[in-house]
């Protein structure tokens, strides 16, 4: 982070008793509740939010997402997760193919790994050269100004794991089918290049942690607690009124006369 700069203390977690699934899930219904009317906000008035969200593989950035845009309109709250760059991508200008995904009036965007891929695992992995990361680093904070001076917020979170945890998280990929599918080639190659990481993370930071697009770090040791934390922080870093109530729906009155044909034939079978 730059220097003599104060942590957030909303976006980082503070080392507690771990949150149990009622009281995770009671407050992240309070919170659903609020980004629904943020999501009203947006539309009613046409803001332009981006969402990064970056970390190492295991963070738990899936999940966050997932939690944020569970209860929301998908076209709406849009999320973006690219996957490798085709042929012709790779002889484009960088970070030409994330132009077309920034928000319009009245979206949310959020980006599952974004134009910092070139600054993390391009950089790490040999995909670019360390002239090309470099230039990277020079360039991005006026990329995201131009975003910003454009009418976008953007926000920018790192989850913050540890070794021990994220290589729990990898093996529990590993043991479990309904998660294998989490685990690339890459993730593999990646696992042993830690320390390589955090030196690519801190310089990223050192870079990019600028007063108009600052890095908010969430520690994300406890799934349930990043979660309902980085939720929180967004709710309170784009202002927003609650309009839902100003046009209370109604249903209107009806008349059934008759319930119509009988079920078709082909009828899924009640096995539970």
């Amino acid at each position: 982070m730059a220097k003599g700069k104060k942590k957030d203390a909303a976006a980082v977690a503070v080392d507690k008793e771990k949150l149990g699934r009622k009281e995770y899930e009671e407050e992240l219904r309070k919170l659903h509740v609020e980004l629904v009317k943020l999501q009203q906000w947006v539309v009613a008035k046409g803001l332009k939010v981006c969402v990064v969200f970056e970390g190492r593989d295991g963070a738990g950035k899936g999940g966050t997402i997932k939690a944020i845009t569970e209860r929301v309109s998908p076209r709406v709250f849009r999320v973006v997760a690219l996957p490798a760059p085709s042929d012709r991508e790779k002889t484009q200008m960088y970070g030409q193919r994330y132009l077309a995904h920034m928000p319009a009036a009245g979206e949310v965007v959020i980006f599952d790994r974004s134009w910092y891929n070139r600054a993390g695992v391009e950089r790490v992995m040999g995909f670019c050269s360390e002239e090309q990361a470099e230039r990277f680093l020079n360039i991005v904070p006026l990329f995201e100004k131009m975003m910003i001076e454009s009418g976008i917020i953007l926000i920018k979170y790192w989850l913050e794991v540890s070794a021990e945890e994220q290589e729990r998280r990898l093996a529990d990929r590993i043991n479990d089918g309904r998660k294998i599918w989490k685990l690339s080639p890459m993730d593999l190659k990646s696992f042993t290049r830690w320390d390589d990481y955090t030196r690519a993370r801190d310089e990223m930071f050192a870079a990019t942690d600028t007063p108009w697009a600052p890095w908010y770090v969430a520690r994300s040791e406890e799934k349930r607690r990043v979660r309902l934390n980085i939720i929180s922080h967004l709710l309170q870093h784009v202002p927003y009124k609650d309009i839902t109530q100003e046009d209370k729906v109604k249903l209107p009155r009806r008349k059934v006369a008759h319930q119509g044909a009988a079920y078709p034939f082909r009828m899924v079978e009640e096995r539970f």
